[in-house]
């Protein structure tokens, strides 16, 4: 299985969703908290091609999106092979 990374806030719903299905599917992942850290948050802004906003998710290396980006790729069926 491919590492997942997930750019998060503490109080951000689409954070707590897009975890929520990560562990429904039993996907282990790696949670970077950019609430406090302004270096963090910008870093995360330069991998996700300019996206600020939170959460965002990385599977493989390879930027997926957000929450909604999430969710489509697991309806379309394509998120069990990207993850494989």
């Amino acid at each position: 299985m491919k590492t997942v990374e997930i750019y998060t806030t503490q109080t951000c719903p689409y954070c707590s969703a897009a975890k929520a299905l990560l562990r429904k599917k039993g996907v282990p992942f790696t949670e970077i908290d950019v609430s406090m850290d302004p270096g963090t948050r910008h870093a995360m802004t330069q991998r996700a091609g300019g996206r600020r906003t939170v959460p965002q998710i990385f599977i493989g290396g390879t930027h997926v999106g957000g929450c909604d980006d999430l969710h489509a790729l697991d309806h379309d069926g394509t998120l069990d092979p990207l993850l494989a």
